[in-house]
């Protein structure tokens, strides 16, 4: 999944991975996959393959070219293509599907399954193999096309027509597991007249079977209080010797739940009281990493609404109930908005912002390290990784930095086009997509 855990941490032990590579040249380039001409989704490797979303447009079915969210899955050990999943977009237009912005979401897989949101607000369950095992898996046995590069839909819940969410621009929230549990944000938000809320009582925040993908749980403790749309991933992990789910949601507050029942446990206001939207209250995008029985989560808006004042914060989610002021660890308001999520290791945390600026702070009590600015936006996170760090930014840099409490900075990549997505490892194989390519990078012996 992304992140590599439900815990949400980007931080892998895989060791071996390119310090340098160059996409001109072809050094320590394994393979390079055309992806369409957007691509948001993170690459996630199991299985022996690859899986990212994207749009339509790379066209690897010529009989179907229309605008579309696309689901591809390649083969990891050389990038063939294998089969792609395609959802038509919404006849309802950008208020709800914004055109050719594919599939934002991050798939994840257990086992043979696949789970990911697609641009219409549906949950999907596929087997890994599409349809090149000649096998029409699970309940669901409608598909249009079961072609070998097709998709086997095992099983389909329609968040619009099930529990009545209304998508702003996009659906995009990358699943996590937990036991028999996939928990996703619901996406529910404003109408294009970034006043009104037309599902007010639609939940936030889901759980399905994942084997049936019936409904388990909903809470939309949100209600109308939804800023502009509700676009974070949920982190799951044990918090004080519960299970619990924990994720950023529409009114810029963090909410932390009972993994198996939903029971909310407690709340936490990530913007000062006084702040007013959109000029300093922020909404969270973020998604929530969980580390020592701390949550670490940064706010954050819409990147179409530029830069701004954000805040980071360490929370203690063992309080409950109204834990903004109780539950508060640390503060850190020296960072601009931001969408990323938040790398912690040896008792340091790393967080880009939107802005540019990389932060390295003490994980205990919020001191900054040191910042490093990459000058371009930061739409992706951190992977720490070998004592290192990889992050991609939009002018299509990707900068290595060491890891620890002095910045040194390792060297500074370009990849062709802007990185949307959050490198990969695997296997001792770095994944890292740009807009429009998917690149393999791995040590050339």
């Amino acid at each position: 999944m992304w992140g590599g855990k439900p815990d949400r941490n980007m931080v892998s032990s895989m060791t071996g991975l390119p310090e340098t590579w160059d996409v001109t040249t072809g050094q320590n380039v394994k393979w390079v996959a055309d992806l369409g001409s957007q691509s948001y989704g993170n690459p996630v490797v199991a299985g022996g393959m690859v899986f990212v979303g994207t749009n339509n447009e790379a066209g690897y079915d010529p009989e179907r070219t229309q605008d579309a969210g696309i689901l591809l899955a390649f083969r990891e050990s050389d990038g063939e293509f294998l089969w792609q999943s395609l959802s038509e977009k919404m006849a309802s237009g950008r208020v709800n599907d914004w055109p050719y912005q594919g599939v934002c979401s991050s798939p994840l897989v257990e086992g043979d399954r696949l789970y990911y949101v697609t641009n219409r607000a549906e949950v999907m369950s596929l087997d890994i193999q599409g349809f090149r095992d000649g096998e029409n898996d699970g309940p669901f046995k409608d598909e249009a096309h079961t072609s070998p590069q097709d998709a086997d839909i095992v099983w389909r819940f329609d968040m619009i027509e099930e529990v009545g969410t209304f998508q702003h621009n996009m659906a995009n929230s990358s699943p996590v597991v937990h036991g028999d549990l996939i928990f996703v944000n619901t996406s529910n938000g404003q109408d294009e007249s970034h006043v009104n809320i037309p599902s007010p009582r639609a939940p936030a925040i889901i759980a399905l079977n994942k084997t049936t993908g019936e409904l388990v749980w909903e809470d939309n403790s949100v209600e109308d209080r939804i800023l502009h749309g509700q676009w974070s991933s949920a982190a799951v992990g044990e918090l004080g010797g519960v299970v619990q789910v924990v994720i950023g949601q529409g009114d810029g507050w963090v909410r932390g739940y009972v993994a198996e029942t939903g029971e909310k446990l407690w709340e936490f206001d990530s913007n000062p009281k006084d702040s007013v939207w959109p000029r300093t209250r922020n909404e969270l995008i973020s998604t929530p990493v969980l580390y020592n029985d701390r949550v670490y989560i940064g706010n954050g808006q819409d990147p179409e609404h530029g830069e701004g004042v954000g805040h980071f914060y360490a929370i203690d989610p063992t309080k409950r109930g109204d834990i903004t002021e109780t539950g508060l660890v640390w503060h850190y308001d020296k960072i601009r908005r931001s969408i990323s999520t938040a790398a912690i290791q040896d008792g340091l945390v790393y967080i880009p912002d939107f802005s540019g600026f990389i932060h390295c702070l003490d994980a205990d009590t919020g001191a900054v390290q040191w910042v490093h600015d990459t000058f371009a936006a930061v739409w992706s996170s951190t992977l720490v990784a070998d004592g290192k760090f990889y992050l991609g930014d939009e002018d299509g840099d990707v900068v290595v930095l060491k890891t620890g409490r002095e910045k040194v900075v390792l060297g500074e990549m370009n990849m062709g086009s802007s990185v949307y997505s959050t490198a990969v490892p695997a296997n001792g194989v770095l994944f890292i997509a740009s807009r429009n390519k998917l690149f393999a990078l791995a040590q050339q012996r």
